[in-house]
């Protein structure tokens, strides 16, 4: 079942759709700091496109005053690209842009339904070899040493994110986006230009652009015991 963002799973533990964030009341349609409360709790998707420092992105949401031209409103206007589904070599199936995509933008979202950890292992212990994985785990790591988790599967309900492949070098990179509560929309946003017809990849691991360059190359210890997938990137 296609949805264009995020719904709530089987659990029901979060909601991405519940508004918990107050608005803010600026009245002009481009909203600017430190005026606007909702750019005050950190970063404008919009400063993404410029290639800014990642820290907390959080957009204005359907209480905010401001307009829906306001600059920090983007990942919530959803697909604005041409994109298309197709059949890879090795892949199975992938994702590529029609046009040129330039570094910086948004690209699409990682949607399908938001899970708690008890129904995330429920659904994994429940696959077979010969099914497809697509739960997703965030982890976001606070100055506190709490850690926020959010698990998103598009198995049965979800967006075109669900087609993107893994590259060890991709040209997307994750960003939790937050709109009208504390679940964050799973955003992509082009790490560097990108060529029409190009596939869109990125990183399932989460290393790429979220670590160390020293630690980059470490592995962790699981993978040098585990059983490993071959990787087609290339």
């Amino acid at each position: 079942q296609y949805s264009p963002g995020s719904v709530a799973g089987a659990d029901g533990h979060a909601d991405p759709t519940e508004i918990t964030f107050p608005g803010c009341s600026c009245l002009s349609s481009s909203c600017v700091a430190p005026g606007c409360p909702c750019l005050c709790r950190g970063a404008s998707s919009s400063t993404l496109q410029l290639g800014a420092a990642l820290g907390p992105v959080f957009e204005c949401n359907a209480l905010c005053s401001c307009g829906d031209s306001c600059h920090n409103r983007l990942v919530q206007r959803g697909l604005q690209l041409p994109l298309q589904v197709f059949q890879t070599e090795k892949k199975g199936w992938g994702l590529r842009a029609l046009e040129p995509v330039a570094k910086g933008t948004f690209v699409c979202e990682y949607a399908g339904e938001v899970l708690g950890y008890q129904e995330a292992r429920r659904r994994i212990q429940a696959q077979t070899a010969k099914d497809s994985n697509y739960i997703l785990v965030v982890r976001e790591h606070l100055h506190s040493g709490e850690v926020l988790e959010t698990i998103v599967d598009p198995t049965h309900v979800g967006n075109v994110g669900r087609f993107l492949n893994h590259s060890c070098e991709p040209n997307l990179v994750m960003v939790p986006v937050r709109v009208d509560s504390m679940v964050p929309r799973l955003a992509l946003f082009a790490a560097t230009d990108i060529a029409a017809g190009e596939e869109l990849c990125y990183d399932y691991s989460g290393r790429f652009h979220n670590s160390p360059v020293a630690n980059q190359e470490q592995k962790p210890s699981e993978e040098e015991t585990g059983v490993r997938k071959p990787c087609y990137c290339g």
